[in-house]
């Protein structure tokens, strides 16, 4: 079984946010993930403008009138 739990390193110790539900001395991988202005921050509409949809979009396709009578 994996189980995932938020934490965070903080001078030697990795403090987590809540009790795990595991047996004692049980394996565990720690992964580091590395803060960047960027990833803190979600810019929403950064792709306005940019994604075009014709006014035929949901007319049916020609190839396929032979699968659609």
């Amino acid at each position: 079984m994996l189980t995932t739990i938020k934490g965070v390193y903080d001078h030697g110790k990795i403090i987590l946010s809540e009790e795990p539900q595991v047996h004692e001395k049980t394996e565990v991988i720690v992964t580091f993930l590395e803060r960047t202005p960027d990833s803190q921050v979600r810019k929403l509409g950064i792709l306005k403008g940019k994604i075009l949809v014709p006014d035929d979009f949901d007319e049916p396709l020609d190839d396929l009138n032979e699968y659609m009578s």
